[in-house]
């Protein structure tokens, strides 16, 4: 043990000398294009760089546009064309800091306590962790579980896929408005609600986990649902998914270089670069070199990847993991339903009173963001029909009325209602495979292209 602990510390102290002795290096350039920001990330390369990077455009809510990627050897080079929210080029000068923090000499230390931009602090909240079955209703019982046993919900994420939930709450006391750190209570707080997540259908898989501490939501989520086996075909719906919106993933070998190939394509959306990253690196594998191209509403995605012992994907049942495991991540954050946004004062039970009323009316929620800002409650709820049919515009005024007009607000989803792109046939298209092949030409991946 003393040995293993020894030699864990002086990997860390190495990898901290090679990152004092070749700090990173974030250029944010609003010159070289009329229409895009460009961030340049040059560092001394290690295991989930890529990650980290991505990770902190997402939490900035930067659109990436395009990306080129290269980290094949002892250097981390990257350029990521970027947008605000709107489409604009950016104004903040805080950008390249911020990855240079996340990157940097510091950032190991860095990461432990914050995890990048846009998570809770640590001394601020307990942290509940829930997966299981989905079903109608299921959001609105843990909701009234936590009213009940006193606990005030301050943030919330909420994903289903092929028939799974995936949840991370952030939770205080009621009263006192701290973190719940008495183990008896959250003993009984992890009891009941993993009997409202069995059921009578989910005795095996249902699984709940509380802490006192920080964490990611959305990269916990991914690892949650992973961890859950949501990619699994066997279990997956048919006909959930139209073919505009279905994903589309090859998975092949380039023997020459000794890398597979991953190409990809579905409608864009935003953080689908974070959750195609976050994925490849949670199945252990390291993304070499990466191409990303938005084209109108269609996004384009090809990486070079080996498993992290070095070696290419080696079986054709590995092959088909990969190609559900990115469907999978995918899907999670594709918004299914109507959306409702809720905004009004906040108060204990505010979310318990919501869910219930949804259930009362038939609505299932798919997918939910819970943030506290001040006093204020700003919730997304993603809505379908339980029974399957096409939510009613009567039942949604009837859920308003009851919850209040001013408060929820129906919202159009923009990027679920892009027309679809026409394509003859699977492929990232001649412009993307020219612009992909002469780049990794330079970098002497390939012999030639056209």
């Amino acid at each position: 043990m003393d040995c293993w602990s020894t030699s864990l510390s002086m990997g860390d102290e190495f990898e901290k000398l090679v990152s004092r002795m070749n700090p990173p290096r974030v250029t944010v350039d609003n010159t070289s294009s009329r229409d895009v920001t460009l961030i340049k990330v040059d560092s001394a390369n290690k295991r989930g760089s890529l990650l980290e990077v991505v990770q902190v455009l997402t939490d900035l809510n930067l659109i990436i546009r395009r990306a080129y990627i290269s980290s094949d050897g002892e250097w981390f080079m990257d350029v990521f064309h970027v947008t605000d929210q709107h489409g604009n080029k950016l104004c903040a000068n805080d950008v390249a800091e911020k990855i240079q923090q996340s990157l940097g000499p510091m950032g190991r230390s860095f990461r432990s306590l914050r995890r990048a931009v846009g998570v809770q602090a640590a001394a601020k909240h307990t942290t509940i962790e829930l997966t299981g079955r989905d079903r109608p209703g299921l959001l609105s019982e843990v909701f009234a579980v936590l009213t009940d046993l006193k606990c005030n919900v301050v943030a919330a994420e909420v994903w289903t896929h092929n028939s799974r939930m995936a949840s991370v709450v952030y939770i205080t006391d009621d009263i006192t408005g701290m973190p719940i750190d008495d183990s008896d209570r959250l003993a009984q707080i992890k009891q009941l609600l993993l009997y409202v997540l069995k059921g009578n259908r989910d005795k095996r898989s249902a699984n709940t986990a509380v802490s006192v501490g920080s964490t990611h939501k959305e990269r916990r989520l991914h690892q949650m649902m992973y961890a859950d086996r949501d990619y699994d075909v066997l279990d997956m719906e048919s006909g959930s998914t139209s073919e505009r919106t279905k994903p589309r993933v090859n998975v092949e070998n380039c023997s020459d270089k000794r890398y597979t190939v991953v190409n990809l394509s579905c409608p864009d959306r935003p953080k689908l670069l974070f959750d195609t990253v976050c994925t490849l690196t949670d199945m252990q594998y390291v993304v070499y070199h990466a191409t990303v191209i938005v084209e109108g509403p269609e996004a384009y995605q090809e990486y070079y990847i080996r498993h992290t012992d070095g070696c290419p994907i080696s079986s054709e049942a590995e092959r088909e993991r990969v190609v559900n495991c990115l469907e999978a991540a995918i899907r999670r954050r594709t918004s299914e339903g109507i959306r409702l946004e809720l905004c009004g004062d906040d108060k204990v039970g505010l979310l318990s009173d919501v869910t219930r009323i949804f259930r009362e009316n038939g609505l299932s929620v798919t997918r939910a963001e819970v943030t506290t800002r001040g006093a204020q409650a700003v919730n997304v709820f993603y809505v379908i029909d339980a029974s399957g049919d096409q939510v009613k515009s009567d039942t949604i005024e009837a859920v308003r009325k009851e919850i209040g007009l001013s408060i929820l607000r129906v919202k159009d989803d923009t990027f679920s209602k892009s027309p679809p792109q026409e394509s003859s046939r699977f492929s990232l298209g001649t412009m993307f495979r020219n612009r992909s092949e002469k780049f990794l030409y330079n970098l002497g991946l390939i012999k030639s292209y056209t």
